[in-house]
């Protein structure tokens, strides 16, 4: 009995657990459809999903109630060309921009209207205005959504030709409905002057959420290096993004730079320390190869990946507080774990440490030291969400603004310059140009409805690379094939015309939602949105234009992927030495910034490093971009690929050492230095120096530095490395040795790190370029 009791009670308490462990994971799956929840709602693509819809929608849906429905949509018409260029920015740069927008399309509006009568000269007209337009991408993202929003109301105003005064009516309208969504846009801005930055920040916090967590995933067992890379890679080209659009978006808008208010005070903070986060992050690059080689045997890496997990939620906690302006709270369960992992390392270094694997202790201490700093980052970061009106950052006085922003003046002589063969605007200018020439004077003979819709098609789909004109192509075809099957089985199924208006509305709010993430979601939401509206307003004619809808996609994604192919096509491998070079040459000035410190008696600023430092992660994000794309295109131009991908993680790898430089600046408070790391330093950059005359085919020097500068700057932490051996030979586990040893080292071993990847780079821009 006793014995059954024993055995019914086990089994009850192993019930428990299993019960426990179930419902501990239920809620937290609860808590994680809560956050993706909150932050979909707080999401800055449904703000501006809303603001657009509502925007394009408003001035139809009024005049409509007045019997003006014809008049309600060419203002409409001018609301959406408008929208297009309403990109996130400073707010003055969106009114500049949407000023110059209305100023455009009202022209383009008159001057294919006085054009559209005669075949011979709307050809030309189309010709030489698609190129103008196209080329005002010279002058940024913004440039070019002007000059694509002018293309649209160009090509939108094929469709009915004029006459008389209803050509300046139709113009008068069109600026009427642009006008009206600027005033819309800015009034919205002024209600919650805030709400962008906030929503961009968060995004710009989950990104590097994001960024940790595949990080992690370099401690499991059976990780794969390259895959993971090129995750990692990936993650970096959106966190940059997100950092230089938040930079401007903070450091060039008034309210914050001059009037400082709290709230903007705490925007700053909050993106200034991410940034200092994210860099962070970056030091904790080891050689994880060796690790596992040294620490497989323990589970500790295993709880490495726990902890970096954890912590990465939090970040994506903070990052939808921070969109959502509410208060996040800290995980009270961090600490502990650390504490925990911490002493499990003290008991390794206790049982498992031996002269032959010490140096994997050291890397490991490092590991344990930058979560830790990390956690306690993150506990400052909850810290700020709360918008505590105590909240002080002392360094905050004395940035200079100027540095963290981009100076960006328009210059009338860029438009010129770029008229060359070398320029990849100029030839896109001349593809989009001959494309929709090609594309009307298709469409003429085949009398389609909507042939419009052709030069629409091939307007949106062509871009400037290959290798996104073909994932476009692709996504249009596909896209626009299934929307349609949506937008029919609604009709099927629903006939009150009132209800569709409600599913139109939804299908165009979900369709702009997606406009800047997913390309194909957009395009098989669009579908139904307009298969809807032209059942609406053209119920009779409805199949006729949902064939000619058909066709002219068809048609148009032809011309273009013909063009792409073609036309002066881009190809990356062509382009790509560009980037390598740029990111070459800027980590030559984050190297030298942050270097020049750990030389006694250097002159150089620490005020350099921050600059420099952007320039580089921009330049590194980059030649990451364009390595992504070049892996799309055709493999007969993938010429040097894998050599490439070997230059575009190295030079990853190398701005993780130099930020770990950085870091021992920041948090070390006598960091080692040496005037032997000027010559290696010399030597090193002599290496990229060559590297990047490699590339640009210049004549190269032959006389690559030795090997003396090197060997001379670890002289000093060899013989400490030597002593410390002894020293855990005799037992000796905390000594001065231990203490030098690891100041020493960690200095030393970051510019070995540096210095054999500048050996690597050179080596790899030989192979490439054989």
């Amino acid at each position: 009995m006793e014995v059954f009791s024993l055995k019914r009670i086990k089994v009850q308490t192993t019930s428990c657990k299993s019960s426990n462990q179930a419902n501990q994971g239920l809620f937290l799956h609860l808590v994680q459809y809560s956050q993706n929840y909150k932050s979909f709602l707080n999401s800055r693509y449904l703000s501006e999903a809303f603001r657009i819809s509502t925007g394009i929608l408003l001035p139809a849906l009024v005049l409509s109630y007045f019997d003006m429905l014809a008049m309600g949509i060419v203002l409409s018409v001018g609301a959406l060309c408008v929208s297009a260029t309403d990109n996130p920015g400073p707010v003055h740069h969106r009114r500049n921009g949407m000023v110059a927008c209305n100023i455009l399309i009202f022209l383009t509006a008159i001057i294919i209207a006085l054009a559209v009568h005669s075949p011979v000269l709307l050809g030309i007209i189309l010709l030489l205005l698609s190129f103008i337009f196209s080329m005002a991408a010279v002058y940024g993202a913004r440039g070019g959504s002007i000059g694509l929003a002018a293309i649209l109301v160009m090509i939108l105003n094929l469709q009915h030709p004029l006459y008389g005064r209803d050509i300046l009516m139709n113009a008068l309208y069109i600026l009427m409905g642009g006008v009206w969504y600027m005033l819309f846009s800015l009034a919205l801005h002024r209600l919650r002057p805030y709400k962008l930055i906030q929503q961009i920040l968060g995004d710009c916090i989950q990104a590097t959420a994001s960024y940790l967590r595949t990080r992690a995933l370099f401690y499991d067992k059976n990780v794969a290096y390259d895959e993971n890379y090129r995750h990692l890679l990936q993650q970096q080209v959106k966190v940059q993004e997100t950092q230089t659009l938040v930079s401007e978006l903070l450091f060039k808008t008034r309210t914050i730079v001059k009037e400082s208010t709290h709230i903007g005070r705490i925007l700053v903070m909050i993106y200034l320390d991410i940034a200092d986060l994210f860099e962070s992050v970056m030091t904790s690059y080891q050689e994880y190869e060796s690790l596992h080689q040294y620490f497989d045997v323990t589970t500790i890496l295993e709880e490495l990946k726990e902890i970096i997990m954890k912590l990465s939620n939090e970040l994506d906690d903070i990052g939808v507080a921070v969109k959502s302006g509410t208060a996040s709270h800290p995980n009270e369960t961090m600490i502990p774990l650390i504490k925990k992992v911490r002493d499990h390392f003290n008991e390794l270094r206790q049982s498992y440490m031996s002269a032959e694997n010490v140096e994997g202790f050291l890397n490991l201490g490092r590991i344990l030291g930058n979560i830790e700093d990390l956690s306690d980052r993150i506990q400052i970061l909850h810290h700020y969400t709360s918008y505590d009106q105590k909240l002080k950052r002392k360094s905050l006085q004395p940035i200079d603004f100027d540095t963290l922003r981009d100076q960006q003046r328009i210059k009338p002589e860029w438009f010129i310059d770029n008229l060359t063969l070398s320029s990849s605007i100029y030839r896109h200018s001349l593809r989009v140009s001959i494309a929709v020439l090609v594309g009307y004077l298709i469409s003429l003979p085949l009398h389609l409805g909507h042939s419009y819709w052709i030069l629409l098609t091939i307007v949106v789909i062509l871009k400037p690379a290959y290798s996104l004109t073909k994932s476009r192509n692709k996504d249009r075809l596909i896209g626009t094939f299934f929307g349609i099957i949506l937008g029919v089985i609604v009709l099927f199924l629903i006939k009150n015309n009132s209800i569709l208006f409600a599913i139109m509305i939804v299908f165009m709010v979900s369709s702009y939602f997606f406009m800047r993430t997913n390309y194909f979601m957009n395009v098989m939401l669009m579908t139904p949105y307009l298969v809807l509206f032209f059942h609406l307003l053209y119920p009779n004619d409805f199949k006729v234009v949902l064939t000619d809808r058909l066709i002219d996609t068809f048609i148009g994604s032809v011309i273009a992927f013909l063009a792409s192919m073609f036309l002066m096509p881009s190809w990356e491998h062509s382009s790509i030495r560009s980037f390598m070079i740029n990111v070459l040459e800027d980590n030559i000035r984050y190297y030298r910034a942050v270097g020049a410190a750990f030389i006694p008696g250097s002159t150089l600023l620490p005020e350099a490093q921050l600059p420099a430092r952007k320039r580089a992660l921009v330049a590194l994000a980059n030649v990451s971009d364009a390595f992504a794309r070049m892996l799309s295109e055709p493999k007969r131009h993938q010429k040097g690929i894998e050599h490439i991908h070997r230059f575009v993680v190295l030079n990853h790898t190398l701005s993780s050492h130099i930020a770990t430089l950085s870091f021992y600046l920041k948090s070390m408070k006598d960091p080692f230095r040496s005037k032997d790391i000027e010559a290696v330093m010399n030597d090193t950059i002599l290496y990229f120096t060559i590297s990047v005359a490699v590339i640009q085919h210049s004549q190269v020097n032959d006389a690559l530095p030795g090997k003396e500068s090197i060997r001379k700057l670890n002289e000093q932490s060899e013989v400490l490395f030597v002593k410390r051996q002894q020293e855990l030979n005799e037992g000796l586990i905390e000594t001065e040795t231990k203490a030098t040893l690891i100041k020493v080292k960690s200095v030393v071993d970051q510019f070995n790190y540096i210095y054999t990847i500048a050996v690597d780079v050179y080596k790899v821009c030989k192979a490439i370029e054989q």
